[in-house]
């Protein structure tokens, strides 16, 4: 069962996608624009099927899967924070039916993708089905070849969303923020927010570590679940 609810109706946003993935840069990229795009949190989405776990960060929750809504940007950014496992088509599903009720333009997917170079700049990539040319009056370059797994790729199949994806490379399974802020200035330029990605550098390890903490509490939280259930099926 998935349920979504909502304080607030945006009418034809943009949306911002960011589940957790490799280097953990979609949430590091969607936390960031939550707070300097000042977004308020306007609603979230709920799955039965989901381990049911909270983190608390300065005496707040933290939604497993947050809604957040910047009206100066008409941009509304979905924040995870949990793994998601065998519950992507319904992710999917739950986020086609937001942009059925608010009338999106578009949805906009963060992934990391891994590196094989050794290079410490991270490379920005971009795939879309109906906004190319934005992409390639930008400079910005297609991604060519990859295998793309978990939400984003259920989000890609679904003929029916108007999908892009921004890709950047990693070489890290860590909290990855230096490939975030590449996302970031790929972000600005594509949607002309006007943010400054530096900051993020600045503030890498503060991010870094409150993700850490984070996942390290869902994973805690999870394990402990699965241990209790094998204890009683035991």
């Amino acid at each position: 069962m998935v349920e979504i609810k909502l304080d607030k109706k945006p009418k034809n946003p943009i949306i911002i996608e960011g589940f957790p993935g490799i280097g953990f840069i979609a949430s590091i990229t969607t936390e960031f624009l939550i707070e300097h795009l000042k977004a308020e949190k306007i609603g979230k989405i709920e799955f039965s099927e989901q381990t049911p776990v909270v983190a608390i960060h300065n005496s707040k929750i933290v939604e497993p899967f947050g809604i957040f809504y910047s009206k100066k940007y008409n941009i509304v950014i979905l924040h995870a924070i949990n793994p998601v496992n065998n519950i992507e088509w319904k992710i999917t599903d739950a986020i086609e039916q937001l942009v059925k009720t608010m009338g999106a333009r578009e949805i906009i997917s963060i992934e990391g993708v891994a590196s094989a170079s050794n290079e410490i700049n991270a490379n920005a990539y971009y795939f879309s089905k109906k906004f190319n040319k934005k992409f390639d009056k930008l400079n910005i370059q297609p991604l060519k070849e990859g295998i793309i797994m978990g939400v984003t790729a259920s989000i890609i199949l679904r003929d029916t969303l108007p999908s892009s994806c921004i890709f950047v490379e990693t070489h890290s399974q860590l909290p990855d923020s230096r490939a975030a802020a590449k996302v970031i200035e790929t972000l600005d330029k594509y949607l002309n927010l006007g943010v400054d990605f530096k900051p993020l550098l600045q503030k890498a390890k503060e991010f870094e570590e409150k993700l850490k903490t984070l996942m390290q509490q869902s994973k805690m939280s999870s394990e402990e679940k699965e241990q209790k259930d094998l204890n009683y099926l035991g």
